[in-house]
């Protein structure tokens, strides 16, 4: 059943835990809720926004609107052979349960994206990724309704555009215009591990290399860097990992010669933000009630009753200072609405 609330907060939906507001609030159920609320001629003719988990959000104030967001939930096989496992999960199921029961059955690609907080349709908008993997790795189909017509619309791997923390539903021309019901995942009986990213090889020596100990190896690695939303409001990495042409890194690294890097794609080196932003000596940063983490410089937490606004003009500080001395431009991974 359809559950329709006037003047929500959205305390719970926000994982920067900002007590703003939603003029209206509502969360469908099932495709034939949404198909009937894709139908309704007021819901239509106002401002809406639909979310999933919030922990990519960032509230700048009330929102004077309708928040939607999925209820649907369910994890399916449709379809198994000797080495693969086809799965439809539901655009509302927690990710990192789903990472877990993955794990539990012996499914392997997934595991390096333990513990990151949100929903399944967001794993599929965002292309969330971590530690060598991306969810588009795994990704074979995207199930959506066109807002525009109120049709059912599936997205084919190809169809959906992946590449480093975007999706063709991410684009500007269609972001909102697609809502996620389900996404189809691909995993593997016999996974190839990568290991290669962080610390990970590293605390894997003298343990079996499996996806159990994989999976508890990346939450201990999270645990260690990350704080938790739900103790001090954050959303995780803030900003996107830039990459830069060889020219520009080589000039960087004259004065910089340990600068950490990754070789990207058209030859680029991918720069991991933190160190940039830590190289500023921003760690620990404040600015009214939002800082920057003193352990790991790529997340501003909610430190102290912060506002939205406070924590994006922190925000841009950041990017200020990471371009006056870099001539870099660090785009945020967070959304502001």
């Amino acid at each position: 059943m359809m559950q329709i609330h006037e003047n929500h907060s959205l305390l719970e939906h926000n994982t920067f835990n900002l007590d703003v507001k939603a003029r209206f609030f509502i969360e469908y159920e099932s495709e034939d809720d949404l198909q009937k609320l894709l139908r309704d001629e007021y819901f239509m003719s106002q401002t809406f926004w639909h979310i999933g988990q919030g922990s990519n959000l960032l509230f700048l104030g009330n929102y004077n609107g309708i928040i939607v967001h999925s209820g649907i939930k369910g994890i399916e096989k449709v379809k198994e052979d000797n080495e693969t496992v086809w799965l439809k999960v539901g655009a509302a199921e927690d990710w990192d349960s789903f990472v877990s029961y993955c794990v539990d059955k012996g499914w392997g690609g997934i595991e390096n994206l333990s513990l990151i907080p949100g929903e399944v349709g967001a794993s599929a908008f965002q292309n969330i990724g971590a530690y060598g993997v991306e969810a588009s790795d795994c990704i074979e189909e995207v199930h959506t309704y066109f807002l525009k017509t109120g049709e059912k619309k599936i997205f084919r791997h190809t169809e959906c555009n992946y590449s480093y923390r975007n999706s063709f539903f991410k684009e500007t021309e269609n972001r909102g215009l697609y809502y996620i019901t389900h996404v189809i995942y691909k995993l593997s009986k016999n996974p190839e591990f990568k290991l290669d990213y962080g610390d990970v090889r590293k605390l894997l020596e003298g343990k079996e290399i499996n996806l159990k100990n994989i999976r508890d190896v990346i939450i201990q690695i999270r645990n260690s860097k990350l704080p938790d939303p739900k103790i001090i409001g954050n959303a995780g990495s803030f900003f996107m990992n830039p990459c830069i042409g060889k020219e520009h890194f080589e000039k960087i690294r004259k004065d910089y010669p340990n600068i950490p890097f990754y070789q990207s794609d058209n030859n680029k080196a991918k720069i991991p933000a933190a160190w940039l932003i830590d190289q500023c000596g921003l760690k620990g940063k404040t600015l009214g009630g939002a800082a920057i983490h003193e352990k790991q410089p790529l997340v501003i937490i909610n430190k102290d009753n912060a506002t939205g606004d406070e924590i994006a003009l922190l925000a841009e500080e950041v990017r200020r200072k990471v371009k006056e001395k870099f001539d870099i431009t660090l785009h945020p991974e967070v959304n502001y609405i």
